[in-house]
């Protein structure tokens, strides 16, 4: 029993990791990248909608990214989203087949910023592995009738050191995605 829950915490925990660094994809470093635009939903005829539902995208230079959308009544929802992502500054432009966008150059300013940013979502995903670490917890405390209290101190203490571990890998997909964005 104690078993079936330290695995539900490992895999939550694990799926906390991959959305942290899956978040620190889409802040953008100094190259254009398709990732930057992994959860940009597009209003669709009214739908929010995945821009990789909608387009396929091309990176042909280092700061320029092509979009080509399936449906071309799609070309001014793809730009306007875009243009409204919030931390990108990225400013498209519609020759009515295909959208160019065009990052800016990082300043050292801008890099600080995405820096702070990156921070803040790790932060967040700590949280969110101390609220699993929390849960389990409880769910524990809850088997002490059916398990002797030595067997919950000591899973206690594995899922301090699983909380401890998960957290570690937070920590260094932000000193990775740190320097990937203080790298000029």
């Amino acid at each position: 029993m104690i078993a079936d829950v330290m695995t539900e915490a490992t895999d939550r925990m694990d799926r906390a990791v991959e959305a942290a660094k899956e978040d620190f994809a889409t802040v953008r470093t100094g190259r254009a990248n398709p990732q930057l635009f992994q959860r940009l939903m597009v209003d669709y005829y009214g739908t929010p909608t995945p821009l990789q539902q909608l387009a396929s995208m091309q990176n042909p230079e280092a700061r320029t990214l092509i979009v080509t959308p399936y449906d071309k009544s799609a070309l001014k929802a793809i730009e306007d989203a875009i243009r409204d992502m919030p931390n990108l500054g990225a400013n498209p432009t519609n020759d009515g087949n295909i959208v160019r966008i065009t990052m800016p150059e990082l300043t050292a300013e801008r890099r600080k910023e995405y820096v702070k940013i990156v921070k803040a979502k790790a932060e967040d995903a700590k949280v969110r592995i101390r609220g699993i670490r929390r849960q389990i917890k409880d769910d524990l405390d809850a088997l002490k009738d059916e398990i002797g209290e030595d067997d919950i101190a000591r899973a206690e203490k594995e899922l301090d050191a699983l909380t401890k571990a998960h957290v570690d890998k937070v920590d260094e997909a932000l000193k990775h995605k740190e320097a990937e964005l203080l790298e000029v």
